[in-house]
């Protein structure tokens, strides 16, 4: 993980920087300077441990009012930098991209789970992430009280209506039971069910999870119901255009988990800036 922080901010830098900052040309004179990141909007912070290792590799120091998982106000000192004048406008914006997505992100993500009340259910995103930012925005989410769901293809066999398209319902069980052959012993199978009768056949041929995907509540509950009498050790998630309106509904249902592209796909960015103190 810090490997990675490290090569992603080097990499997010270098695409700003380019071949250097054409204003530190301009500037002879350099002195220690003090920068404040101040919040516009509220939300919870996210983007801390990147921030970190961009201040360790330009030796900035810094001094954080909120942390990854705390919450701010619009027009609070979220964080206090002290370094070279010229270090600190050069690395202005990429700072303020981080932690502006980020905390996007997990304020997002709080939203859905505040609506919860104290209900005992796991909020997952999905892979609907923007490419090369997947463990980004994942860590994000984390931030903002929910949990990941798969990181890709390697660590859940998960079989959607385009895998299912050519096999059929009566070969389904042979097939999961050759996949237990060829899969990691630790990884687990989902499928993805649109009806009860699916979902009836997917625990009878020993999936590890059925997704409930683009059911109806009513329609859940029967699941869970069939679940409950018959394959107490499957997972039920429900998903599919599940929103902060309705999340309370679907939560109900008896389902294990809740997966929902929306906490990263439809976050917007909290506004932030940098002002030189």
């Amino acid at each position: 993980m810090i490997g990675n922080i490290e090569n992603f901010v080097k990499d997010v830098l270098l695409e700003d920087l380019g071949r250097g900052d054409l204003f530190e040309r301009l500037l002879e004179e350099n002195f220690l300077a003090r920068g404040k990141i101040i919040a516009k909007g509220n939300g919870i912070l996210s983007g801390e441990i990147y921030i970190r290792e961009i201040c360790k590799i330009y030796n900035i120091n810094a001094t954080w009012n909120v942390v990854d998982k705390g919450e701010f106000y619009s027009g609070q000192v979220l964080l206090e930098l002290e370094g070279y004048y010229k270090t600190l406008l050069k690395l202005e914006r990429t700072i303020l991209n981080i932690l502006q997505h980020s905390s996007g992100i997990a304020s997002n993500t709080f939203e859905y789970i505040k609506k919860l009340d104290g209900i005992d259910i796991a909020i997952l995103d999905t892979r609907k992430t923007r490419p090369l930012l997947r463990e980004f925005e994942k860590y994000s989410v984390r931030n903002g009280g929910a949990k990941n769901h798969r990181m890709g293809l390697d660590d859940t066999l998960m079989l959607k209506d385009t895998h299912l398209k050519y096999i059929k319902d009566g070969d389904l069980k042979s097939f999961i039971e050759n996949a237990r052959k060829q899969i990691p012993w630790t990884a687990k199978i989902e499928i993805e069910s649109e009806d009860i009768e699916f979902a009836e056949i997917a625990m009878q041929s020993g999936v590890d999870i059925v997704m409930c995907d683009n059911m109806q509540p009513e329609e859940i509950k029967q699941v869970v119901n069939y679940r409950n009498a018959h394959y107490p050790y499957v997972l039920l998630e429900g998903s599919g255009r599940i929103t902060k309106d309705t999340i309370v509904e679907y939560a109900k249902t008896g389902v294990d988990a809740i997966s929902i592209g929306s906490l990263i796909h439809q976050a917007v960015w909290i506004d932030m800036s940098m002002k030189m103190a």
